[in-house]
Order: structure tokens, then C-alpha cells, then sequence
């Protein structure tokens, strides 16, 4: 225990938040050798594919990973800087910057978001009053008048497509100055070929114009993009919920007063204050003070929790009732906070079976949709000899066929759903263990640790006679011991007066009172009997003259143990208990939770073979566990969960950690991994139907721009909230 202690655990689950982040982060080398680049203008599943290509293409770079939810790019670069990597990704059309932590911020997707508002403003107002003068046209104008409506249409939607439309513009001309077809390219071909045959129907005085439905088509198309846009900030990630929990600035104590300097400048040992209602900025230890603090965003923990000197505080949680002086051990991106956003993030980042599904047939679309386009002009041009009907029917396609809800089937779906669980308590560190999970139908518990908190309760003080109940308090708060521990904290009479106290370790504690020897401790020490099959463990008080009193004490339950049980039960998933604790103990909490099959007694290596026996026999075993002699058996499940309190090497080797004290988080994760798989195949669905029958007929001319515009735009919506569903 001792070695523990030095490490920073605690039997708080969330006082082992801070080295937990630390430890994975390290090993996964998230902060070493790491740039981290904003990618303001990466939208889609070809953005993605570019971007990550041209990385891992330049030297000295290890890997590439993308969010695009974020709007980021993790690059994996020992020995090189931003400025090395930015103009990497400038030569293949994206702009890219050094990430501030701003960009993270809200007020930077508020820009965007009124940035994107104001074009469809514009847009809006011109298509109507085009539209009023469309209607002279539709009534019968003739000659002249005809022409002169069209000229007045065309001066208001060239300069409104040209303004309104530069999201996709800019974006489209980056990619072809590069030589490369994005997602944006069709779309910014339609724009201007509706334009242009538009002004070409002008000037040869001809019946119809089409400015109309040219300024339709970028009104469209930018409520496409502004939903999606919204979409994404609400189904915004755990790691982005994470960022939102940083403190800018801190109250550095400089002899003793106060001074307000930014986190980023702070050092381990500096002391700062932080006052009631204020958010923790950096990880530390409590020097003066005491108060409560909600560690709810963190750790999914309701209930507040109190906080004295000595204890140790993390980055993000919240000083209720009392002002703290803090000795700094991690600040900025040294943080457990900070540390831990990494971690999320490369989880999220992370590909899975069906992320590089969409993503490789996104990469195969876009040169597709600009064949098609073009075999789509010829064949009409050919059997029609209409240069304009060709064009429109060629437009049409090119916007139809734009793959953006392919693009998004899957990033949406696991985005929207790690954030729910991190709110839940539940921190994947795996990007393709949703998909594992949601394969899962035997779950294996450990005991100790896992379905218990590992920290024994008095059954009932009822045994002990009164008057010793004074005593049996004084020689438990003697002892360091379990089980003494657990009898002082049980008992409130006030401790008796006892001379020549001392522990025996091993055996217990003896003293006399009232000059009567007095002893607490093992049974075989007092020299009583006790029956070693009994499922509860015991300590015995021993007093001169009296008989023993046997004190029996039961593994607390982790909250919500009983419940995570019964609901995996209920969802049709064989669960286990495999122990190596005595079988009484075992049978007893496996009666008590409803586990037909528990094995007792099992050393590391038999867990390992009985993971590897189910596996064998074809089941997908979820393991849960928390000690060294899980840790073999964790690492050979197919997904595998810890809780935060358990040792390091245990939550290394898991593939989702649980951050709060509530097992409820377990259950919740399996049934929501289905439901995600569910959604996931929903989603490729609508982006396969939505193809299949768009395409037919926007070839065969049955659909417009504008009506191309509009299903495109319905085609994303609609798998973005498909996988909002997801969301609480």
C-alpha cells in the first residue's frame, strides 16, 4: 500500500483521475513529439483522406490523425514544428494554423455559424426578389421586357452567388491549384454553370433564365452547410466538453499576494488560490482550507465530495463552499486534464472497420461523380444537340452524387456517442472499441475491486456489549489495518483510555484496560476458533474475564453493481464472476447480484485461460476487472474495462475506463455500442438508397439543380440526426 500511496491512489475513484491521465498519456506518447494543427476548412470524409495522406507522406512524420469534428489534425512529429507541417498541407489546398486553445472555444464556431448565416441571409433575400421578377416572365412577358426582367435577375444573383457561394468556392479552388477533386468541386461547378448558362439565355434573348434557381441553389446549399455545422457543435465530442472545463487564469500567491497570471505560466510548487464557485485550474495538492468539490463533469459523481489538506485536486473540478490554497504538481497541457483530452482525442480519432469503409469509398467517389457528369453531358448533348439541357442535367449530377452523407455515416454516429458515455463516466481509450463492445454476448466481472469497492463495512455492531464498545473503538483506532479501519468508522462511542497500546502486525492490536489485558485481531491469535468458510471476514475482540466477540465485516458493493448485473441479464449477455478470493466470499456476492456461474480461487494465469477458453469457443468476452491478476485476462477479451481506482497496469491494458464510482456506465456502454452499430449500418443505408435512386435520375434529367441541391442537402441532414438519436 505504501508504493500506492507514493503513486497517488486513493480508494476515491476520482482522486485517481489525475495519475490515471497521466499514465495513459504517457504511454501513448499523445503530448511527446505531438503538433496539433486547426483545419478550418476540412469538412468531409475526401478532406480527411488528403490531409492524413500528406502527412504521414512528409518525413519525420510517424502518423496522422484527423478530427473532423474539431476541425483538427493530430500529427504524431517528433523533431519537427507547425511551421514545418503547414506548408505540407497549403500544397495540397488546406489551410492549416498552429492550434490555440481559443480555437476550441465556442466563439470560434460562433463565427463560422454567423459567418454562414449572413451568406444565407443574402442569398435568401435576392432569390425572392428574384423570384418576384421571374414572375413576369412566368405571366407572359415577352421581347424586351422579357429581356430586361432577365438582366435585372442576373445583376442581383451573379454578385449574390459570388458572395454567398465562397465557402464552397475557395474551398473547391484549393483543391483543383493542387490537383486534387474534393467534395466541394462539383458543387462550385453547378454555381457557375447554372450562372452561365443563365447569362447566356440572356444575351441570345431566350425564353428562360435561370437566375432564379441559381441563387435557390446557393440558399440551399448554405442551410445544408450551416445544419450541418450545427449538428456537429451539438454532437460536439468529449474531448471538446473536456477543453471547455480549462482555466485560463490562475491567482498565483507571490508572499502572499495575490496575482493573476495565465495557467500555461504556472510551475509545479508554485501556491495558488482558488475561491468558492471557481473552477480548478491546474492539478495540486491542498495545502490550507478546506471546502467541497464537484467533480461531476469529471467523473459522472454526483455527490459532492470533501476536501482537506493533503488531498490531492485535479484540473476541472469545481470549489464549492470554501477558498483552497493549492500547491501546483501539473499545469497546462502537463495537466490531468489536459493529458486527458489528448487521450480522448486519439480515441476518437481512432479508425475503425467502418470509418475506413466510408472513408475509402469516398476517396473512389469523387472521381466518379465527375465522370458521370461528364458522360452525363455527352450522352445528352449527343442525342439532344441542347447545349443547355446538357449542362443542366450535368450540374444536376454533379451536386446529386456529392458523397457528403457517406462522408459522415460513421463520424457523427461516434462522435455522438463517446460524448455520451463520457458524460456517463465511461472513457474510451480505443477508437474501434465501440465496435468490439457492440459485438460482446459473455461478460467476465472480477470481484474485489470491480462488482466491490475492496473496502470492508461492520456487518452489525450489535455483538458488542456496551460497555466494551468504548474499547473495541480505541484498539481499531490503533491499528492501520482494514478491518480496524472499517470498525472505528463504524463505531461512535467515545474511545475508551487504554495503556500500553501496541500493534502486532499481522495479528492485531493489544493493550490493557483498566488493567485488564485487552486484544483485537486474528482469531488464531486470540486463540478462538473461527470458521474459515463463512463468506464475510471477521476480527475478534478478546477482554480478560469475558468471552470473545467475534465482529464480522462484508465487502462493500460498488454502487449500482446489482443493477448493471440484472440489466445485462436482461439484455440477453452470459455474465461470469471469476475471483481469487475465497469460494464463500464468491458464492455469497454471486448470490447476492444473481450470477448463476462464478469460479473462486483463480490465479492470474486461470483468468487469462478462462478468457481464452470462452474466446475459443466462440463467445466475445467483455472482461471488467481492476487488479495485476486482471491484466492478462483484460488485454485477451475482446473489449475489456476498468474502473478508475484500479491498479496502472490494469487500466493500460483496458480498452475503456471507468471514471466514476458507478458500475451502471457498463451495461449503458453495451447496449449504446449496439445501438451505435445499429445506427452506423442505418446511416450507409440512407447514403447507399439516397444514391441509388438520385442517380438514375438526375442522368436521365428528371431532376434539377435546385431539386439536386436540395436532396443532397436532405441526404446529409438526415444521417446526422439519425446519429444525434444517439445523444441523452
Amino acid at each position: 500500500m505504501a508504493d500506492l500511496t507514493a503513486s497517488g491512489f486513493s480508494a476515491c475513484p476520482a482522486c485517481d483521475a489525475a495519475p490515471l491521465a497521466q499514465r495513459l498519456a504517457d504511454r501513448a506518447e499523445v503530448a511527446q513529439g505531438t503538433v496539433i494543427l486547426s483545419l478550418p476548412t476540412a469538412h468531409c470524409a475526401t478532406c480527411i483522406t488528403d490531409v492524413e495522406t500528406a502527412l504521414t507522406a512528409h518525413p519525420g512524420v510517424r502518423n496522422a490523425r484527423v478530427n473532423l469534428t474539431l476541425r483538427r489534425v493530430t500529427v504524431d512529429a517528433p523533431g519537427l514544428a507547425a511551421d514545418d507541417l503547414i506548408p505540407v498541407l497549403a500544397r495540397v489546398g488546406y489551410e492549416a494554423h498552429e492550434l490555440d486553445p481559443d480555437a476550441l472555444s465556442a466563439t470560434t464556431a460562433d463565427r463560422q455559424g454567423r459567418d454562414l448565416l449572413m451568406r444565407i441571409g443574402v442569398s435568401g433575400f435576392a432569390m425572392m426578389n428574384i423570384m418576384i421578377l421571374s414572375v413576369a416572365v412566368w405571366s407572359g412577358a415577352e421581347s424586351a421586357t422579357r429581356d430586361l426582367f432577365h438582366w435585372i435577375s442576373g445583376a442581383i444573383a451573379l454578385p449574390t452567388v459570388f458572395f454567398a457561394g465562397q465557402p464552397f468556392f475557395r474551398s473547391a479552388w484549393a483543391a483543383i491549384r493542387v490537383g486534387r477533386l474534393g467534395m466541394d468541386v462539383p458543387i462550385s461547378l453547378a454555381l457557375i454553370l447554372a450562372s452561365a448558362i443563365s447569362v447566356y439565355e440572356t444575351m441570345e434573348s431566350g425564353h428562360h433564365a435561370y437566375f432564379d434557381a441559381a441563387a435557390m441553389l446557393c440558399f440551399f446549399l448554405l442551410i445544408g452547410r450551416y445544419l450541418d455545422h450545427r449538428t456537429r457543435a451539438i454532437a460536439r465530442s468529449a474531448a471538446a466538453e473536456l477543453t471547455a472545463l480549462e482555466v485560463p487564469r490562475a491567482a498565483l500567491l507571490v508572499d502572499g499576494a495575490e496575482q493573476t497570471v495565465p495557467v500555461a505560466s504556472l510551475r509545479p510548487g508554485d501556491l495558488i488560490r482558488v475561491r468558492p464557485g471557481a473552477r480548478i485550474p491546474a492539478d495540486g495538492e491542498i495545502v490550507e482550507g478546506r471546502s467541497e468539490i464537484d467533480r461531476a463533469l469529471l467523473t459522472g459523481e454526483t455527490l459532492p465530495v470533501l476536501a482537506q489538506p493533503g488531498q490531492r485536486l485535479s484540473a476541472g473540478e469545481v470549489n464549492l463552499t470554501g477558498p483552497l490554497t493549492l500547491r501546483v504538481t501539473a499545469a497546462g497541457r502537463d495537466s490531468s486534464l489536459a493529458r486527458l483530452t489528448a487521450l480522448v482525442e486519439a480515441a476518437e480519432a481512432a479508425r475503425g472497420r467502418y470509418t475506413s469503409l466510408a472513408e475509402r469509398a469516398s476517396r473512389l467517389y469523387s472521381p466518379s461523380v465527375h465522370l458521370m457528369a461528364l458522360c452525363s453531358f455527352a450522352g445528352w448533348m449527343w442525342v439532344t444537340g441542347d447545349l443547355r439541357l446538357a449542362v443542366n442535367i450535368a450540374a444536376a449530377v454533379l451536386i446529386v452524387t456529392c458523397p457528403c452523407a457517406l462522408g459522415l455515416a460513421v463520424p457523427a454516429v461516434a462522435t455522438a456517442a463517446s460524448g455520451r458515455l463520457f458524460r456517463r463516466g465511461l472513457l474510451i481509450k480505443d477508437g474501434t472499441a465501440l465496435e468490439r463492445l457492440a459485438e460482446v454476448d459473455t461478460v467476465v466481472f472480477d470481484k474485489t475491486g470491480t462488482l466491490t469497492l475492496g473496502r470492508p463495512t461492520l456487518v452489525s455492531d450489535d455483538p458488542l456489549p456496551a460497555d466494551l464498545r468504548p474499547v473495541a473503538r480505541a484498539l481499531a483506532q490503533a491499528s492501520a489495518h482494514p478491518l480496524s479501519v472499517a470498525l472505528a468508522a463504524a463505531l461512535t462511542d467515545e474511545p475508551a483510555e487504554l495503556s500500553e497500546v501496541t500493534e502486532h502486525p499481522g495479528f492485531g492490536v493489544s493493550a490493557r484496560w483498566g488493567g485488564r489485558p485487552v486484544r483485537l485481531g486474528r482469531a488464531d491469535w486470540l486463540g478462538v476458533s473461527d470458521h474459515e468458510d463463512r463468506p464475510t471476514s471477521a476480527t475478534w475482540l478478546a477482554v480478560e474475564g469475558q468471552a470473545p466477540v467475534r465482529l464480522e465485516f462484508t465487502d462493500e458493493l460498488r454502487p449500482g453493481a446489482a443493477d448493471c448485473v440484472a440489466r445485462l441479464r436482461k439484455a440477453g449477455l452470459r455474465v461470469l464472476l471469476i475471483s481469487g478470493d475465497r469460494p464463500a466470499a464468491v458464492a455469497d456476492l454471486a448470490a447476492r447480484l444473481g450470477i448463476d456461474d462464478h469460479r473462486a480461487a483463480v490465479d492470474p494465469k486461470g483468468k487469462e485461460a478462462m478468457v481464452a477458453d470462452l474466446a475459443a469457443q466462440g463467445a466475445h468476452v467483455l472482461m471488467v476487472g481492476d487488479g495485476l491478476n486482471d491484466t492478462a485476462a483484460l488485454a485477451r477479451a475482446h473489449a475489456s474495462i476498468s474502473p478508475a481506482s484500479a491498479l496502472d497496469a490494469a487500466r493500460v491494458a483496458s480498452d475503456m475506463v471507468l471514471t466514476g464510482s458507478d458500475l451502471v456506465p457498463v451495461a449503458e456502454a453495451v447496449a449504446l455500442a449496439r445501438l451505435a452499430t445499429r445506427r452506423i449500418r442505418q446511416n450507409f443505408a440512407i447514403s447507399i438508397a439516397y444514391n441509388i435512386v438520385a442517380v438514375p435520375l438526375a442522368v436521365v434529367g428528371m431532376v434539377t439543380p435546385l431539386i439536386a441541391a436540395l436532396a443532397m442537402s436532405l441526404s446529409s441532414i438526415t444521417v446526422t440526426l439519425n446519429a444525434l438519436r444517439l445523444r441523452d
